[in-house]
């Protein structure tokens, strides 16, 4: 029997802060990057988005490619938190896509800018970055540090214990 083997991406909507926004509220600004989303975004929703967007930059390749693999496995609102599956060898035409996504996929949705924060072999890991940058912020916002406790230690993961980088990832991608 054969195991499909997937990547799981979590990514962070970051939304862009307006001038007169700023201005009234007086908040620091990655407290008003990472603010909860308040529309009514559905999986259903972000994945037609996808879809879409992968549609127009790959084509009929790209729709077939991460068709039937892709789906929503969690999605916060508080948070702003989505944890994305697809299959993993078409992981980085779907991060393509959510970099050129400019706006929540509702009608008249705020800007933003989705950020995939890591690529994980195994959902637990995904899950652990999100619960460990949840924190961070909650901490970040009570003291009013530095945005820096954001920044991941390292962003992809093949399902192991141990860390690898970017060409490390290729090569175990190609073994199999």
């Amino acid at each position: 029997m054969v195991r499909i083997k997937e990547r799981y991406l979590l990514v962070n909507i970051i939304y862009l802060p307006e001038s007169s926004t700023k201005q009234k509220s007086g908040l620091p600004s990655f407290v008003v990057q990472h603010q909860p989303t308040v529309e009514n975004l559905t999986p259903q929703l972000l994945l037609k988005a996808v879809r879409n967007e992968v549609g127009q930059l790959f084509g009929d390749h790209g729709l077939g490619a991460l068709g039937g693999s892709l789906s929503v496995k969690y999605l916060s609102l508080a948070t702003s938190t989505i944890i994305l599956r697809c299959h993993r060898e078409h992981y980085r035409m779907l991060w393509a896509a959510l970099t050129l996504m400019d706006h929540v996929p509702v009608k008249d949705g705020r800007p933003c800018v989705f950020r995939v924060v890591r690529v994980s072999g195994t959902i637990r890991k995904a899950e652990e970055e999100a619960i460990r940058q949840a924190r961070a912020l909650v901490l970040a916002a009570k003291d009013g540090s530095a945005l820096s406790a954001f920044l991941p230690i390292d962003s992809v993961d093949d399902g192991t214990d141990e860390e690898l980088g970017d060409e490390d990832v290729e090569m175990a991608s190609d073994d199999g």
